[in-house]
């Protein structure tokens, strides 16, 4: 399993149009194909009177599932070129229909290709996309002096700060990924004197959205 990956924490839509054809991109995060597979229905039933809707799919964090349609335009002009985009930015866990109004004017295939994949591109420049990391929850225990000497040490560092809870000592909780474990160690140590109380808690899964971190069940992606 990678030490990342990067899914959609919320779908959005993108619009482009060639040669008066209105190419419709609609991104949504799914777990599994009946959810990818509802979702298209979904777009279909949405975008009834559109001459197609095409669509693509990954699935898996090692996008051990792709699938793709070009919905009666030529073969390997939309569905393909499609899965391409959302494979080239290592998405997984997505879901995206481009929807076309016709617009007169033949686009040929490479327009066809060309349009497809812009389309996608659009759609996921207005959706939410989120790379989720490996990180090792620590929390240090230090009396109220050693306290200013944390504080510099995880700003100084760009360390991630969870929770600080003020009781007799405190507690705080802090974000850590694994290859800079050892080295804040003993950074810690030393500013403290070997005083501070380390104590590392198992992998998880991190991410930023907007400048938020989440963990847990907030790593959930939004649907549309």
């Amino acid at each position: 399993m990678p030490s990342w990956t990067k899914t959609v924490y919320e779908g959005g839509e993108g619009e482009i149009t060639e040669k008066k054809s209105r190419f419709i991109a609609t991104v949504c995060p799914v777990h599994s194909e009946q959810e990818a597979l509802a979702f298209i229905e979904k777009m279909k039933k949405k975008y009834w009177d559109a001459r197609h809707n095409c669509y693509a799919y990954i699935l898996g964090e090692n996008q051990t599932c792709m699938r793709s349609s070009d919905d009666g335009e030529p073969q390997g002009t939309a569905g393909h070129p499609m899965l391409d985009v959302l494979a080239g930015e290592k998405l997984y866990d997505v879901a995206v229909v481009v929807t076309r109004y016709f617009g007169g004017v033949l686009l040929g295939t490479g327009g066809l290709v060309r349009a497809y994949s812009k389309a996608v591109q659009e759609g996921l420049k207005n959706s939410i996309l989120m790379e989720k990391k490996r990180g090792i929850p620590v929390v240090l225990e230090t009396d109220y002096t050693g306290l200013g000497k944390l504080q510099y040490l995880t700003a100084s560092r760009q360390i991630i700060v969870l929770d600080t809870l003020y009781e007799d000592c405190v507690k705080m909780k802090i974000l850590l990924d694994p290859e800079q474990t050892a080295a804040f160690h003993g950074e810690v140590m030393d500013a403290t004197s070997g005083k501070a109380v380390w104590q590392e808690q198992e992998e998880i899964f991190y991410a930023r959205v907007n400048d938020r971190v989440l963990v847990g069940k907030d790593l959930q992606p939004e649907k549309n």
